[in-house]
């Protein structure tokens, strides 16, 4: 069982490639469908996620793993052939989202803690049968506005990395590798010294808890955010810092046992989270394989251009095969602004 952890692992760690995220919620693809015009039904948003899936040379050559959500996981094509095995046909390992979102978190007004733990063990056990071969869990993590300090408290940093670890213990137990994704949002007015520090005391919690519940950090992969300046900052950091601090502070923090690192956007545009992923690579030995797990950021260009029509599908697959490209020099610190008007 460890050693086909440590396999999975390490494959979804695959120098020159990353994950995916198809698991939007319900609720989040239906937003993103509106934006562009089309109705969220389980067809279109088949339709969509089979676009995707059906980009073979993205997959084969940049997508290590695809996150899936429940009901992805349990659909098929047109064709009739499940969207599990489109993904594992085109050379990459399907996951999927366990949590159930993120609920007011009791005694700390303004912060949250993820929950979904309940009936979790029996759940994985299915997901298995199903065809994943990893799970996705994310805690989030605030940073309080105008210079308070008050949020993140240690009540909600320890509550969410508890629930991380549990995940990951389960996850492992049924023979699925755990992504553990302790998400410092972006969203406020702090700089990104403040975001160093939050995301320095979150990692550091969450190892310990992870230590703690017996989790092989070797058969695992942490989905952290980049260290940014909030969203409303008005000093924005640039590219060299963000790239700096970012590693600097996983350094401090994450154990060089964990096989890879793969990061959310966080709300960053396209180029912004390609800019930031290829120069930590550019400039950094890590003792971990940087890499990325992109939804909105690998998702946005492609849906634009899909429009929820057939004929589009083409352009759709294309404008995806790109990001994913794009993406995957980053991980090895060869992609550059030049490259960019490529994209179809």
């Amino acid at each position: 069982m460890k050693q086909q952890l440590v396999q999975i692992a390490e494959a979804m760690g695959t120098r020159g490639k990353g994950i995916l995220a198809a698991d939007e919620s319900s609720g989040t693809i239906r937003k993103r469908f509106e934006g562009i015009g089309v109705s969220s039904t389980e067809d279109s948003r088949r339709d969509y996620r089979e676009l995707l899936f059906r980009t073979r040379e993205a997959l084969r050559d940049c997508i290590s793993g695809v996150i899936l959500f429940d009901e992805t996981l349990r659909q098929s094509a047109a064709d009739g052939t499940p969207l599990v095995q489109l993904i594992s046909d085109a050379g990459s390992i399907p996951g999927i989202k366990i949590d159930k979102g993120a609920k007011d978190l009791a005694g700390a007004p303004g912060e949250t803690v993820t929950e979904g733990l309940d009936g979790l063990r029996e759940r994985l056990a299915e997901y298995y049968e199903l065809g994943a071969r990893f799970t996705k869990w994310r805690a989030v993590v605030d940073i309080g506005r105008g210079g308070g300090r008050s949020i993140p408290s240690a009540y909600c940093i320890g509550a969410n990395a508890h629930a991380l670890a549990r995940m990951a213990a389960l996850s492992q137990e049924q023979g699925l590798v755990p992504i553990v994704e302790p998400e410092v949002l972006m969203d406020g007015d702090h700089d990104i010294d403040r975001c160093f520090e939050v995301t320095e005391a979150t990692l550091k919690q969450v190892y310990m808890a992870l230590f703690h519940q017996r989790v092989l950090l070797e058969g695992s992969v942490l989905k952290p955010n980049m260290v940014l300046s909030g969203k409303l900052c008005s000093e924005q950091a640039g590219v060299d810092e963000v790239a700096e601090k970012t590693v600097r502070c996983l350094k401090r923090a994450v154990p060089s046992s964990v096989p890879s690192i793969v990061f959310l956007s966080g709300g960053q545009s396209d180029i912004e989270a390609t800019a930031h992923l290829n120069a930590m690579n550019a400039a950094s030995d890590t003792p971990w394989n940087l890499s990325f797990s992109y939804g909105r950021a690998l998702q946005a260009a492609p849906l634009n251009a899909w429009g929820g029509r057939t004929e589009n599908g083409p352009a759709a697959q294309a404008a995806f095969a790109h990001r994913a490209r794009m993406n995957g020099l980053a991980t090895e610190g060869r992609w550059s602004m030049e490259l960019e008007p490529a994209a179809v």
